[in-house]
């Protein structure tokens, strides 16, 4: 792969770079994403002083902008030749200097005020979710049969699908390139952004989006989630091949969802449309989708504690063949 870039990338992020402004603008992107609202509070400049500034740390690639509702969000761009220069940038920003301190202060104090936000809307739904995990197997073995099945190898990149409050990332993201959560909901993308933040993980984004038209490039994931998703879903067989389309070749789905029950109270008071799903239905949604099945586990709730409800764990692969797995398997051929 060429590492270098032309004269023209390079000129245009360095005069992009070239002011004070712009660069506290990368150093702050470079630790979180920030909305102009919130870049205005940290750097004390106008709205449209701060807005022109970041349209063209935009066009220079230096910086990615992406609309989470009637909110702009921005962060330090990740991809591209541009966007390696833009961090080489930041690594050279002394972070002992007065301005650049001054400015980490009032990021830590927009962070604070975030958290307490979200900390709010989750107390707000804090009963709704408690009384639905006291009807299932605790969490943590959930979360520790998805780690299980997701591996310890290296990931490229892993998309999650209604992250949530973001804890599918939190428990994945650490063992990824990079990884991209996407959600409906900018209350929960709120959450999600708050928890990330402070597990440190900041090659993760967030999109605010619908499943059923993703914010993200096809054929890029080597690893999507779908983690209690699907039964609030009118299509969940839509968004699985949506889903699917962004796998790479060879990627895996996992989705954990619930097996079929008869809790009706979930439609009323939890708006679940499905009352779970059959093995044989979530093997045709991946099936219509491209995908064979690979494995499947049931997490039944056995501790006679009133728990009803079995939580199930699928995971699919994309049935293209990756080049580097063609080439292994010529190698062991010859």
């Amino acid at each position: 792969m060429n590492s270098f870039a032309p004269l023209e990338t390079i000129l245009s992020g360095l005069a992009a770079s070239g002011e004070v402004t712009r660069l506290r603008l990368l150093m702050l992107l470079a630790e979180a994403e920030l909305t102009v609202s919130e870049l205005v509070s940290i750097l004390g400049q106008s709205q449209p002083r701060i807005s022109r500034h970041l349209k063209l740390l935009v066009e220079a690639g230096l910086v990615d902008r992406h609309r989470e509702g009637a909110w702009v969000f921005f962060r330090l761009a990740e991809r591209g030749i541009a966007a390696r220069m833009a961090r080489q940038i930041v690594d050279l920003i002394d972070k002992r200097d007065p301005v650049a301190g001054s400015d980490q202060a009032r990021l830590s104090e927009v962070r604070q005020a975030r958290a307490e936000q979200a900390a709010q809307y989750f107390a707000s739904q804090a009963r709704n979710w408690d009384q639905l995990r006291s009807l299932h197997v605790p969490e943590d073995k959930v979360e520790r049969a998805v780690r299980a099945l997701v591996g310890d190898g290296h990931l490229h990149a892993v998309l999650d699908l209604g992250t949530g409050t973001g804890r599918m990332l939190e428990l994945v993201a650490p063992f990824a390139e990079r990884a991209v959560g996407v959600d409906q909901s900018p209350a929960m993308l709120n959450v999600a952004r708050t928890r990330l933040e402070a597990a440190g993980l900041k090659h993760v984004q967030l999109r605010q989006g619908d499943l059923y038209a993703l914010p993200v490039e096809s054929d890029g994931y080597d690893l999507i989630i779908i983690h209690q998703v699907l039964h609030y879903l009118d299509d969940p067989g839509r968004a699985l091949r949506e889903a699917a389309r962004r796998l790479s070749p060879g990627g895996r789905l996992l989705v954990v969802d619930f097996s079929p029950h008869l809790l009706e109270f979930l439609r009323e008071e939890h708006k679940h449309r499905r009352l779970g799903f059959t093995h044989e239905e979530i093997i045709e949604f991946m099936r219509d989708a491209g995908l064979d099945l690979m494995t499947h586990q049931e997490l039944a709730p056995n501790d006679g504690a009133g728990k009803t409800l079995t939580v199930s764990i699928w995971v699919g692969r994309d049935r293209r063949v990756r080049i580097d797995d063609l080439s292994r398997v010529y190698e062991r051929l010859a």
